[in-house]
């Protein structure tokens, strides 16, 4: 299986599950379900969080940026929210972000609790 940015191929698009009773057929789309949101955990959304120390200066997070909120759910309920306030520390270096969410909820979170979307230009 190849990563999460391409294409299925064209053997991968037939109907194999034509010939499967319905519970089985429930159960191989959960378990696609699943399989889909760990690679998606694993794979990709670690790689919005990256932030290496001493490597090179990230980018702070900007007033406006789109952020998904890190929770200790399953992903799948974890919120995407827009920073509306950043705090830097001393050396200017931003740790805590006051995001807003679709349900207009003001929260605090640190940093390294926020994936930026990458939206920027």
């Amino acid at each position: 299986m190849g990563p999460l940015v391409t294409l299925p191929s064209p053997e991968e698009l037939t109907n194999p599950t034509a010939s499967i009773s319905p519970r089985n057929r429930w159960s191989l789309i959960q378990q696609i379900h699943q399989h889909f949101w760990l690679r998606w955990n694993k794979e990709y959304l670690h790689t919005l969080q990256e932030r290496p120390k001493w490597a090179h200066q990230n980018v702070n997070l900007q007033e406006n940026d789109l952020v998904i909120v890190r929770e200790p759910s399953p992903p799948l309920t974890w919120i995407t929210a827009r920073v509306v306030e950043v705090h830097p520390g001393t050396d200017g270096v931003v740790r805590v972000a006051k995001v807003k969410t679709a349900q207009e909820k003001l929260l605090t979170r640190p940093v390294v609790k926020l994936c930026p979307l990458p939206l920027r230009n």
